[in-house]
């Protein structure tokens, strides 16, 4: 099989200032705000290869009655989030996801935990890319912006430094490599949360 490898180029940082002034800031630079939505994102191990370990994710995400399954791959880099990513859509239904959910654990895959958050859209072109950017406020966890692009691989390096620049010009600075899970998991006191 043949096609076009995607990988998702994104920067995560709190929010620790303040949501507003961060808004306001992406606003000033001409982003447009989308819906906000609800995401749930339950997330599931291997049986055999410790997901942890190897730095992948998978998760079932749903938002209102769609849902999709995605496989991360490990991080490729030390400063932004980049890895692999295949999304598929499931059907819009929750028995799709029960039923998702039941052949996984058929399979011997198991629920690690369940993601919650509240998540402002945006959408911004500047310097010649297309970011998407999201203020999340995730249960248990907090408030961060996210920003992200998402290239093929010969892309790559372009589209990190445009995550980092962008993330700089919007006055953010302490970027958080660990996922939402991985966080969550540590807050709940699960030691190696990995992702």
């Amino acid at each position: 099989m043949s096609g076009i490898q995607q990988f998702e180029v994104e920067q995560k940082f709190p929010l620790s200032g303040g949501v507003d002034d961060f808004v306001r800031k992406l606003l000033e630079l001409g982003a447009a705000e989308r819906e906000t939505i609800l995401q749930v994102d339950r997330y599931f191990n291997h049986p055999v290869r410790d997901f942890a370990v190897t730095d992948e994710a998978l998760r079932i995400r749903s938002v209102g009655d769609q849902n999709w399954l995605t496989w991360k791959g490990p991080k490729l880099d030390a400063k932004t989030k980049t890895r692999r990513e295949i999304e598929l859509p499931l059907g819009d239904s929750s028995k799709t996801t029960e039923q998702l959910v039941e052949v996984l654990q058929i399979l011997a895959f198991h629920p690690v935990a369940t993601v919650r958050k509240q998540r402002r859209q945006f959408s911004l072109h500047f310097d010649g890319w297309d970011f998407e950017i999201a203020v999340d406020d995730v249960d248990q966890v907090g408030a961060f912006a996210e920003i992200e692009l998402v290239t093929e691989q010969e892309k790559l390096d372009a589209a990190q430094q445009a995550v980092v620049q962008l993330g700089e010009k919007l006055g953010l600075t302490t970027a958080e490599r660990r996922s939402y899970l991985a966080l969550l998991l540590e807050l709940q006191g699960h030691p190696n949360s990995g992702e």
